[in-house]
């Protein structure tokens, strides 16, 4: 079943009821968020021949008309490539090429900076809301395109340790789980319900897209894009019953914001991303209330592992609430999830092992990946990389991540491809890159380098080849990295060491 034809259904039979907000002001109703989708699927089809299975990616800021981009792709059979918008254009052509996508609709700005890095299979790049793009939505209106509940609808570009990222690919059986088991675990929605997307479209909050789309929501983009804690408190005015998905940073922000707001308007604040401190998440729901939920997932199981629901985070009178606080919740209903051991054999409940999952939500594998998916997709099951440990009540606390992911502000850095970048740096010997714990951030990046670069030549070089956003926070400059008998570097040893230089 094509994840388009709740639109198209919606359209037809609730068109008068809001579907698109943008700022304080609805932008369109479900009849003309459908009719725009098909109009723009036709145009996919029709006059850039796309066929059903290609590939189509958005690199695009959060906007209004991410929303009928998105659905157009699925409305004409093809699979959409949303991309992170803070990425390097050099990164963006990576995923332009391994997707073997024939069109790109880009921010503008953002179309200029990818121009130089587009592929020669790259056919249509489309600047949001030119005039080409006005043309587009004059197009002939097609019906959806009849799809497979197996076929491909997202193609989910997620980093991995070889430095080059993966793309999870996220099929319409997959897309369709995850919105009910959000609807039936983390947030019910009612008609006219609003999500306020302040967090990326392409990644966790436009993940909760569909969700609100099946149950006649509606999908409010922030007026500045993205988030500023001012502006959200004003959304609490004009849309009650709002929802938002942000990282802990954010959530943390909007706790330490001076501004105010009606917050009983808040439906449910929901973080993810990042495990929170249990500290920060007192003050959040001393002054939100309950109305908070966590998720824990990973792109190959699009934000839906375990989660912890605001009834959790709020029954203060549990005897073991704190424990439960700290931890990442209960398995969702829609999939199985155990710890195992190195022999992928379940552990009982206190022991640490890894995280690994299997059901109508996870992934069916990477795309054009078979060693990733041999590796991560062993004996059926996913293999997240994260150690935990269940509680006797079956809540599953996190407790390291085996791939060494530094989350810094809810988005996913590996310290491989920072290391590959820095290494390009004569003067570099050797560099080993971990996650310093940081109050405001979760984790920033930290560079141990051997050799004597300049932090300023390195700061240059990172900015050139990566996203600022993966670039070093600190560079410290020692003799030898600690390593084992087998010369492999010893995170583990440098983190600790780390921990007490910054107590220092």
């Amino acid at each position: 079943m094509n994840i388009a034809l709740w639109l198209e259904r919606a359209g037809k039979s609730h068109g008068d009821r809001p579907a698109v907000g943008s700022g304080d002001q609805v932008l369109h109703d479900y009849a003309a968020f459908a009719q725009r989708t098909a109009r723009l699927a036709g145009a996919l089809r029709n006059r850039f021949h796309l066929n059903p299975g290609d590939r189509v990616v958005i690199a695009a800021k959060n906007c209004p008309e991410y929303l009928e981009i998105l659905y157009a792709i699925w409305h004409a059979g093809l699979a959409a490539v949303p991309a992170n918008a803070k990425l390097h254009p050099a990164e963006l052509g990576f995923i332009l090429e391994h997707s073997g996508a024939r069109a790109c609709f880009a921010s503008s700005g953002l179309d200029e900076d990818l121009a130089p890095h587009a592929p020669k299979t790259l056919e249509q790049l489309v600047t949001i809301g030119s005039a080409n793009y006005d043309s587009l939505l004059q197009a002939d209106a097609i019906e959806a395109e009849p799809r497979d509940q197996d076929d491909l609808a997202w193609l989910f570009y997620t980093s991995g340790t070889t430095g080059r990222p993966k793309g999870a690919m996220l099929t319409h059986r997959v897309l369709s789980a995850m919105s009910h088991a959000y609807i039936a675990e983390v947030d019910q929605i009612a008609p006219g319900d609003p999500i306020l997307h302040a967090a990326p479209m392409s990644h966790g909050s436009g993940l909760y897209i569909m969700a609100h789309v099946m149950r006649l929501g509606v999908n409010v983009v922030p007026q500045s894009g993205g988030f500023e804690p001012e502006e959200i408190f004003l959304s609490l005015r004009r849309w009650p019953r709002l929802s938002m998905f942000g990282a802990p940073t954010m959530v943390k922000r909007l706790v330490d914001s001076a501004h105010d707001g009606p917050v009983e308007n808040f439906r449910t604040i929901v973080w993810g991303g990042a495990p929170m401190y249990v500290e920060d998440a007192l003050r959040a729901l001393d002054r939100f209330g309950p109305r908070l939920a966590q998720i824990y997932g990973q792109g190959e199981s699009p934000m839906t592992i375990t989660n912890l629901s605001k009834g959790d985070i709020a029954n203060r009178e549990h005897p073991r609430w704190l424990e439960k606080l700290a931890s990442a919740g209960r398995p969702y209903a829609c999939l199985n999830v155990i710890v195992a051991d190195n022999k992928d054999r379940a552990l009982p409940a206190g022991e640490s092992g890894e995280i690994l999952c299997r059901g109508d939500v996870v992934m069916p594998g990477y795309w054009q990946n078979p060693e990733a998916n041999a590796a991560s997709m062993r004996g059926g099951w996913l293999h997240t990389g994260d150690v935990g440990a269940f509680d006797a009540d079956g809540y599953l606390t996190l407790k390291d991540r085996s791939k060494d992911v530094i989350i810094s502000g809810g988005s996913n850095i590996y310290p491989r491809e920072v290391e590959e970048v820095l290494l390009k740096h004569d003067k570099v010997r050797e560099v080993s890159v971990i996650g310093r714990p940081d109050r405001e951030w979760g984790e920033v990046v930290v560079a141990y380098i051997v050799g004597d670069a300049p932090a300023n030549e390195l700061d240059a070089l990172c900015l050139r080849s990566i996203a600022r956003f993966k670039r070093p926070k600190d560079y410290v400059f020692i003799g030898a990295l600690p390593k084992n008998n087998y010369g492999k570097i010893l995170k583990t040893e440098l983190r600790t060491s780390d921990a007490a230089r910054s107590q220092k």
